[in-house]
């Protein structure tokens, strides 16, 4: 079911999830969007969620018939969610302070501002993510985004009830019925319902990732966030059950997620895959979960360096760790989107009520950066004052470098202040 393979194959698992033709048919939905606008959304709409659409927007009324359609247990659960999330946010964002340095003359000042508007991809299909809207939204609205767009797929039933209440409850300004590459491309150029934003955020599967990446010369993007990933690593002391628990769960979300252990120990490795076949046929979306386990799934055993280094290789979304040095090894750690420690600190409890963010970087991205935060809706924005005395003590250095790069002018520009 799930593989065995040797340390010199962990490049290889990194899946060439993006083809040709992949680029090629998202492409394609860009350039129509582009050119026809609302047309070409409900089109879309039609072609691959099978809805005939009269309005690309929700309306109040729809909003408000959801709360019929879900039940006050799971509206509590989104208020718990929100408020943990809000929390941390609200924490970091009150970690950050505004600088002013004088410097010979010079004043810089640095400061934090939010950008304008944002717009969040929620997915759909086989699986419905309300928790993604908390985990995208919030943020947001806690850095200060003055509008928050959201988007994500409609059915013949319309847009998943407890998405629009998450929606509601995070107070989101436009919601619109249209999921896949074309919602990103509606809220990169924009069309005639929809105005454009000026950021993208939020996971989604291999189309939407794509789109992501392809309009990221028009629009700022958060990440690349999709197929989801998990790798754990453990030693002789980890539960092979909740190991197996774990893996299982994490393939639930889709064929092309990619699950793994790396473990130290040989007997471990037995008995999580005995576990995992012990389990397999009796769960709910078990053909999902076979699938991504057999095509995307793996187990290693070797030597706790090697352990180290296949996870800062592979770069996980995900990585929880099962060790008894655990202080020791999380200082060796350098590439995952979210370090989950001990048996209590499951990923799956993260993506939901921790108060940490589970829309995280994928694809080895999780090298270069960490999980949505209320970070990625600010921008760093400088200001800089200089007096006369200020250019007197540089216009030397300046008329220097200026001529070295072959720039007199811009020596001269400065001098003509003095």
């Amino acid at each position: 079911m799930i593989r065995r393979v040797k340390i010199d194959e962990i490049e290889k698992i990194r899946r060439d999830i993006i083809s040709d033709e992949h680029i090629r048919l998202v492409k394609e939905i860009i350039d129509n969007v582009i050119k026809d606008g609302d047309k070409a959304l409900l089109e879309y709409s039609k072609k691959f969620e099978n809805v005939l659409l009269d309005s690309l927007l929700v309306s109040k009324e729809e909003i408000s018939d959801a709360y019929s359609k879900v039940s006050e247990k799971e509206i509590e659960a989104l208020k718990e969610m929100k408020r943990r999330v809000k929390i941390v946010e609200e924490e970091t964002l009150n970690s950050l302070k505004s600088i002013s340095i004088e410097i010979d003359g010079i004043r810089i000042e640095r400061y934090f501002d939010a950008i304008e508007s944002v717009g969040c991809y929620i997915p759909g299909g086989k699986a419905r993510y309300p928790s993604s809207v908390i985990m995208c939204t919030v943020p947001a609205r806690v850095a200060g985004v003055k509008r928050i767009v959201l988007s994500t797929p409609s059915s013949s039933n319309g847009v998943d009830p407890l998405t629009l209440v998450a929606a509601d409850l995070c107070n989101v300004d436009e919601i619109y019925k249209i999921g896949g590459a074309q919602a990103i491309a509606a809220m990169a150029y924009g069309s005639e319902s929809i105005k454009p934003v000026d950021k993208i955020v939020g996971p989604g599967g291999i189309f939407v990732t794509i789109a992501k990446y392809l309009v990221s010369n028009k629009v700022s993007i958060d990440m690349l966030a999709g197929p989801t990933e998990l790798l754990v690593l453990a030693d002789d002391s980890a539960d092979a059950k909740l190991i197996a628990y774990d893996l299982i769960a994490q393939a639930e979300h889709s064929n092309d997620t990619l699950c793994g252990l790396v473990t130290t120990s040989k007997i471990l490795a037995d008995n999580v895959e005995r576990e995992i076949n012990a389990r397999i046929n009796d769960v709910k979306r078990s053909d999902i979960i076979k699938h991504s386990l057999t095509n995307n799934g793996f187990i290693v055993v070797c030597d706790e360096n090697s352990a180290i280094r296949i996870v800062n290789t592979v770069a996980p979304e995900h990585l929880e760790i099962f060790v008894s040095n655990a202080d020791k090894i999380i200082k060796e750690i350098r590439s995952a989107g979210l370090v989950l420690i001990g048996s209590y600190s499951s990923s799956l409890a993260s993506d939901y009520c921790f108060g940490t963010n589970h829309v995280l970087p994928t694809s080895t991205f999780a090298r270069s950066r960490g999980s949505l935060s209320c970070l990625d809706f600010l921008r760093l924005a400088t200001r800089a004052y200089a007096k006369k005395e200020g250019l007197e003590r540089i216009i030397g250095h300046i008329k220097t470098i200026s001529e070295a790069e072959g720039l007199p002018n811009h020596a001269k520009a400065v001098e003509a202040r003095l």
